[in-house]
């Protein structure tokens, strides 16, 4: 099945406890069905130094989060929408934001 969310995207949390959020997607977890958003989820952790270019202390970094918790923002009406394909003329395969049936990729 081909990814309704990928790299890049601007999407907005529908559910829990970051819902309203918005943010791009750094990275996509197909097979775990997770994503890292800029922004979203972020966890403290503490790290031990690691050699003389990394020193320890305290960091703040994103969390992995469900994809069935994020929504894709429409490019055009920036509103969250559902994400659907579409075959073009030319045989390439478009995702399409359903609320403004608007091509995603260009």
């Amino acid at each position: 099945m081909a990814a309704k969310i990928r790299r890049g995207d601007r999407v907005v949390v529908i559910s829990g406890a970051e819902k309203g959020k918005r943010g791009e997607v750094l990275r996509v977890f197909p097979a775990a069905n997770r994503a890292i958003v800029q922004g979203v989820r972020v966890a403290t952790r503490h790290t031990k130094p690691r050699g003389m270019g990394q020193p320890g202390g305290i960091v703040q970094q994103e969390a992995a989060i469900d994809l069935s918790n994020l929504m894709l923002l429409d490019p055009k009406s920036e509103k969250p929408t559902r994400v659907g394909f579409r075959i073009l003329a030319d045989g390439r395969k478009v995702r399409v934001a359903r609320a403004t049936d608007e091509a995603i990729d260009g």
